[in-house]
């Protein structure tokens, strides 16, 4: 019973995310709010039909525990380190100055206790971390300046939710000290993963990278990432901090973009699955019953957070539109607030009718917050377009000016496959000063590459993810230079439909490989032991008696003859009889061509 009853769920999940999402795109809401509503509507508050929202939030944080490994991927310890005063600063000043005016709020128009009044503060001051980078990163801020600070402040939020939870304990009746691990236990456990994870880490991936297969390489992945959030967790922080620890550790690893492209999947359909039971958790009849009072103390909330991080970047000599923007994206209460007040709520440190507004007023800014940037969107339009033309009018004459100055590494030419065949076409671009990307699935071409200062990537080629990660959206030449043929078809597929601006240099296995490839419009296929073979023959023919002049005349003739058949062939190459019959044609041709240039 309880198999089925598994089964039906997942149906209802999957359903109720089908339906809805689609549909609040489609209406210019976003996703993440449609997965909010779909969950509310099959939660236990409205249709009933999944009654324990608990189990699935335990089993959906595994997505906010992916999306901050992918975050850690793209970030290095030098990076961090430089960001060490916006996360300390920014973040540290936003929490707690949203925190003192959330306490002095409560102490004002409730009778509730200083303790409890700044421990919801530090609850409603964290934002979602699921919630605002996909946001930011729908509104391609999340590289600009702007959104690294925002990004510097969600860290520090993430960073402060094992203290607040050590603070919670402390002032918990029911605390009991001795369940906790040592503060030092953990900095100790942080410090070894930054010096040893790096050197167990990349050799652990380069060793499944080269007997394995690609799915067990993600599986490595995922067994990285869930073993150093799960050995965080033990030794008190949130696992949501030991996957940024790893991805940070990987960061500079060859194996990141590979890695990002296979566990971008699980991380998306496990945030989805994440917000759903976020929309579960939400206590509908409670809004229903006092909607201006919910709606109000959402506002309020968002106003508050709003103020703080535009004032907050406002010092840090960032303009207003761009702090009030951040602060948009970062009003809404954040998922630990849910952890926050359960605990709260099982030591009877705060009361339970409390802890349900707060839950419910978080949940409520989270459904507010696409739409309010939504709407700031449309209300400052006009004036981003303007301010987007002078802008690029800027940009113009700025490249202008630097026309001369190209950057260090702008790869013209992308080579896929980095055996032999590649290894040569690489060495002739480096002797002409023409800078590359080199792609291979082979682990030990990429570390020999990296140590002459090749820029390289590991992974599957055939993934587009992979390909615009290496450049090719600015590359002239895409030499697709891989043994095997499906993988072969499959990119040069991709290529055309994608970037038909590339020009691509392909090799053929053999002929039936170039058939398919001339068929997919690439011109003038390399077949691999075409150009060798004839070097040989001139050879041969010189050894046997011929001049030098007599042995390059037959190979020209030669080469015009295939070359003809070659085109002759790609129309009839499906047909085998056809094919058969044209061949035998061709021999004979072929061979009167001799005879008359040697009668001549």
């Amino acid at each position: 019973m309880e198999h089925h009853e598994t089964l039906l769920h997942a149906i209802y999940y999957l359903l109720a995310a089908t339906i809805a999402v689609p549909l609040f795109r489609r209406l210019g809401l976003g996703a993440i709010l449609g997965y909010l509503v779909a969950g509310a509507i099959i939660g236990p508050y409205e249709l009933g039909l999944i009654y324990s929202p608990e189990a699935t939030f335990q089993f959906s944080e595994l997505g906010v525990v992916l999306l901050l490994f992918v975050i850690g991927l793209e970030l290095n310890p030098q990076q961090l380190w430089k960001m060490r005063f916006d996360v300390g600063l920014l973040g540290g000043s936003q929490m707690l100055v949203t925190a003192a005016i959330i306490t002095g709020l409560f102490a004002l128009f409730l009778d509730v206790g200083w303790q409890q009044g700044f421990m919801i503060g530090l609850a409603l001051a964290l934002s979602s971390t699921a919630f605002a980078v996909p946001l930011m990163e729908e509104h391609k801020i999340m590289g600009l300046p702007i959104g690294r600070k925002g990004f510097s402040i969600l860290l520090m939020q993430d960073l402060a939710v094992i203290p607040i939870l050590l603070l919670l304990a402390s002032w918990s009746p029911a605390a009991n000290a001795d369940t906790h691990v040592p503060w030092w236990l953990g900095l100790c456990t942080v410090a070894f993963l930054l010096l040893a994870g790096a050197r167990i880490f990349n050799p652990l991936l380069q060793v499944v990278a080269k007997y394995g297969s690609r799915e067990i390489l993600t599986a490595a992945g995922l067994l990285i990432v869930l073993s150093v959030a799960y050995l965080m967790q033990l030794v008190g922080f949130s696992m949501s901090m030991g996957a940024f620890l790893a991805g940070m550790l990987l960061a500079q690893s060859t194996f990141r973009h590979q890695l990002a492209a296979d566990i971008e999947p699980f991380k998306g359909l496990l945030l989805g699955l994440f917000f759903i039971a976020v929309g579960m958790s939400l206590n509908l009849r409670l809004l229903f019953a006092e909607p201006v009072l919910i709606l109000a103390l959402a506002l309020a909330l968002m106003l508050i957070k709003i103020a703080v991080i535009t004032v907050i970047l406002r010092i840090r000599k960032y303009p207003f539109k761009e702090g009030i923007l951040i602060g948009l994206m970062l009003a809404q209460g954040g998922e630990f607030a849910f952890v926050v007040m359960a605990t709260a709520e099982q030591s009877t440190f705060i009361p339970k009718d409390i802890a349900s507004y707060v839950v419910l007023v978080v949940g409520i800014s989270m459904a507010l917050t696409s739409p309010l940037v939504i709407l700031h969107e449309l209300i400052t339009r006009k004036r981003t377009l303007q301010e987007k033309a002078r802008e690029e009018a800027k940009q113009a004459e700025h490249s202008l000016q630097e026309l001369d100055e190209p950057e260090a590494h702008k790869a013209e030419v992308i080579i896929a496959g980095f055996g032999r065949f590649g290894q040569i076409i690489g060495r002739i671009l480096t002797a002409s000063n023409i800078p590359f990307n080199a792609l291979d699935k082979n682990p030990d071409h990429i570390e020999f590459l990296k140590n002459y200062g090749v820029k390289s990537y590991y992974g599957d080629a055939t993934r587009i993810e992979l390909l615009e990660a290496a450049g090719i959206r600015e590359a002239k030449v895409l030499v697709i230079a891989l043994v095997n043929v499906e993988a072969s078809l499959a990119i040069t597929r991709l290529v055309k439909t994608h970037f038909p601006h590339i020009t691509l240099i392909v090799r053929a296995r053999d002929r039936a490989h170039a058939y398919q490839l001339a068929e997919l419009g690439v011109e003038n296929p390399i077949r691999e032991i075409y150009e060798s073979s004839l070097s040989a023959a001139v050879r041969t023919l010189t050894e046997v008696g011929y001049t030098e002049g007599q042995s390059q005349r037959a190979i020209d003739i030669f080469r015009e003859h295939d070359q003809g058949l070659l085109h002759a062939a790609i129309a009839i190459s499906k047909d085998p009889k056809q094919l058969a019959l044209l061949v035998k044609q061709s021999r004979k041709e072929l061979q009167d061509l001799f005879s008359k240039d040697i009668q001549l």
